[in-house]
């Protein structure tokens, strides 16, 4: 009966004769079949997992080149975007010089605005957005700059009317025999207040208005010979003095270039040469702060 519990390994030489008997037990032996099918088991899904692994690996190479591809362009655009902001934030800061020099009332979306404090913690650094984000921020700063050039275009319009008017061009061309302010009088060598700029032209020279205006004086000035004056409007008016002969007539309306008359030596004057006077709300002005032109 004990014997049937068992295995036994029987080792025999050629001739037939027993060398060698060995019992194993019954469970042993089921034991050992068990273990082996278990085993055989692991190394199969071992197997099939390492093959699956290799399989997705040489799969996914493909993949890994259009990723590292992919990244570098995102790279790329974030650092195009950088650049598209620095270039807003220049148009900003250029918007804001223009708008400040004519006051910030002239500035849009400044009013009503009594609001402070950091947008985010000043002492944390932002963190890298996302590129639709950056997109859809730098939409946001491209339309309210947009807005912005709108609102300087208006204004530019309107600076260009004002520019219009004022007196920005040369009567006429030439050097400046005496400019504005105190002076060494020519007749009585004392010194003297001279309310203009004498320009040095031959007698003869067309004399044209540096802007747009209406004639309210053209004839004989006690001081200046023949005279012409333009009102400008804006209590602004030009003088030219001392002229050989005049070619338009008061009450005129004139614009920037017309021809007021030719340049002579009438009135009290040492020679050919233009008196050019501007006065603002009836007080004589330095015209260099005018002419640019």
């Amino acid at each position: 009966m004990s014997r049937r519990k068992h295995f036994s390994l029987l080792v025999v030489r050629g001739d037939g004769a027993r060398v060698l008997r060995v019992n194993f037990p019954k469970r042993f032996i089921l034991f050992g079949i068990a273990g082996l099918v278990v085993s055989s088991t692991v190394v199969g899904v071992l197997v099939a997992d390492w093959l699956q692994l290799r399989r997705l690996t040489r799969d996914a190479r493909p993949y890994t080149a259009q990723i590292a591809e992919q990244r570098g362009e995102l790279d790329r655009v974030h650092q195009k975007i950088g650049e598209m902001r620095r270039e807003v934030s220049a148009w900003r800061e250029i918007h804001a010089r223009l708008f400040d020099t004519f006051g910030p009332d002239t500035k849009p979306g400044t009013r009503d605005k009594g609001i402070g404090g950091p947008a985010s913690p000043v002492d944390r650094a932002p963190a890298r957005l996302s590129p639709q984000d950056e997109i859809n921020r730098l939409a946001d700063s491209i339309m309210e700059e947009s807005q912005n050039l709108k609102a300087l275009d208006g204004l530019m319009a309107r600076v260009g009317k004002m520019l219009a008017v004022l007196p920005s061009r040369w009567p006429v061309r030439g050097p400046v025999n005496s400019e504005f302010g105190t002076r060494l009088s020519p007749w009585t060598k004392t010194p003297e207040f001279h309310a203009g700029m004498d320009i040095r032209a031959e007698r003869g020279t067309r004399v044209h208005a540096p802007a747009a205006g209406t004639v309210s004086h053209a004839g004989p000035h006690a001081e200046y010979g023949l005279t012409v004056i333009v009102d400008h409007g804006n209590d602004l008016r030009t003088i030219y003095g001392h002229l050989s002969k005049i070619t338009v007539q008061a009450g005129q309306r004139v614009d920037r270039g017309v021809e007021l008359g030719l340049t002579g030596n009438t009135g009290r004057s040492s020679g050919p040469h233009l008196h050019y006077e501007i006065l603002v709300k009836g007080r004589p002005v330095n015209p260099r702060g005018y002419l640019w032109d």
